[in-house]
């Protein structure tokens, strides 16, 4: 950043306070229509609660011979698409038209760092919130914030099966209110928390530990009552009844018998650990500089993750200051995936879409449907993940479709970008029919590097 003047120390200040930049009029507008962002989470759950009872209905019809199965299965997914396709249309909204474009950049990492699956039962009508709760507020915050705020979503409690975990011999009043089934003690999170949200999968834990920390998170679940019984309202709540109140020794540390607190302690000691530091400076440039980062850059982020108490401003501020982050060696290091290639492809045509449904088929048809990604691990940075033939053929086929909607010039374009075009592709292009210019920009290399 040295040496670049001082309009990128103006941005990068206003970028890092994202809450300070005037929001434009027609993005608040349609933010201010979608039902997702309104919705609590137990009137989320009821949405879901009254898609399943229409899916059952339909299926005592279909066992009657008077319709087909698939009318059950279409019952639920009508009634919990329109969330979905809603929680879509606010994050590519804010992606393309928000000034606090940092923000949003930010916002794809850490929902992909505590990935949750729209698939998996309610998690689809509970994903935007999810990000407008969990992700959205922390991503310049804490992190210690934003892994409590994730423990304690419902879609994350549920998409990892930590709703449905109980200490062992726990039984169930008569008559309970019970969405997710109990199968006594469930490590699913407890693994995800270790090896994906914190420490790395060489963080130095053993299966005993992920075991101590699952007993430590009994408990943490969702209230029945909201979820079943027309509540309103967060849904998360700890149960005292399904926790297992015995001691444990969980990374070398004997842990009493403490209730939900237990969990809030085993959230604090992961925050702090330097396993975490070094896992997120990591994963953070990997995604940020190269697929195989300099190793001086993650020990600079590892540093002042630890020294900073986990402030994710300043992790931010680490790597954007930082002289590997601007090396030649590092510019356009990085291939874009779908949803990077779709967003940077509408917005260096300056093209805003009013119905999103064509961009979200595109990502579906890319390989990368937006919130479904099915394992905790969300999808892959990498170009090794995105750089094959039938992902480059589709990016081409995209790229003639945006060309001819936009009307933009190839030469304007060219001129947009500036130096991410190299001299070789422009006399390429030279060479070309002006009709086939704009789309061979947009399928270059180059513009397929960040």
């Amino acid at each position: 950043a040295q040496g670049a003047g001082p309009w990128l120390e103006r941005f990068l200040a206003e970028q890092l306070a994202p809450r300070r930049l005037p929001q434009p009029e027609a993005l608040s507008a349609r933010l201010a229509g979608l039902d997702v962002l309104k919705l609590g989470q137990a009137e989320l759950f009821g949405r879901y609660r009254e898609a399943t009872k229409a899916a059952r209905e339909a299926r005592r019809v279909q066992a009657r011979g008077m319709a087909p199965e698939a009318d059950a299965i279409n019952a639920v997914r009508e009634q919990i698409r329109p969330l979905v396709a809603e929680a879509a249309t606010a994050r590519l909204a804010r992606a393309l038209q928000s000034p606090a474009q940092l923000e949003e950049v930010l916002t794809e990492f850490w929902f992909n760092h505590f990935n949750v699956f729209a698939g998996k039962g309610p998690v689809g009508v509970l994903v935007a919130d999810y990000e407008q709760r969990a992700i959205r507020p922390h991503v310049l915050g804490r992190f210690r914030d934003m892994l409590g705020a994730t423990a304690r979503h419902p879609a994350m409690l549920i998409y990892l099966d930590n709703a449905q975990s109980v200490a062992p011999g726990f039984t169930p009043r008569r008559g309970a209110a019970n969405p997710q089934r109990n199968s006594g003690l469930n490590e699913n999170y407890a693994r995800e928390l270790m090896e994906l949200h914190t420490l790395g999968v060489d963080g130095g834990y053993t299966q005993r530990d992920v075991t101590e920390l699952a007993r430590m998170l009994t408990g943490w679940g969702i209230d029945q009552r909201k979820a079943m019984a027309g509540g309103r309202g967060e849904l998360f709540a700890f149960d005292a009844r399904r926790h297992d109140a015995g001691s444990k020794t969980w990374l070398g540390q004997a842990i009493e018998g403490a209730g939900q607190s237990e969990g809030e302690q085993a959230l604090d000691m992961l925050a702090a650990h330097p396993a975490t530091a070094r896992h997120l400076a990591f994963k953070f440039a990997q995604a940020f500089v190269a697929d195989d980062p300099p190793a001086s850059l993650v020990q600079k982020l590892a540093d002042n993750f630890k020294t900073s108490g986990g402030d994710l401003r300043e992790f931010t501020r680490t790597l954007i200051d930082a002289d590997e982050f601007w090396r030649r060696e590092t510019w356009q290091a990085k291939f874009k995936t779908p949803y990077q290639y779709l967003l940077s492809s509408l917005r260096a045509l300056d093209l805003q879409p009013t119905d999103m449904r064509n961009l979200l088929g595109a990502l579906a048809q890319a390989g990368q449907p937006l919130y479904g990604a099915a394992t905790p691990d969300g999808y892959k940075n990498t170009a090794a993940a995105w750089r094959n033939p039938e992902a480059l053929t589709q990016r081409v086929q995209l790229a003639t479709t945006l060309g001819q909607r936009s009307g933009m010039s190839a030469d304007r374009l060219g001129s947009t970008l500036g130096a991410a075009v190299s001299e070789s592709t422009r006399r390429m292009l030279a060479t070309e029919p002006p009709a086939q210019q704009l789309a061979l920009l947009l399928a270059s290399p180059d513009f397929m590097k960040r």
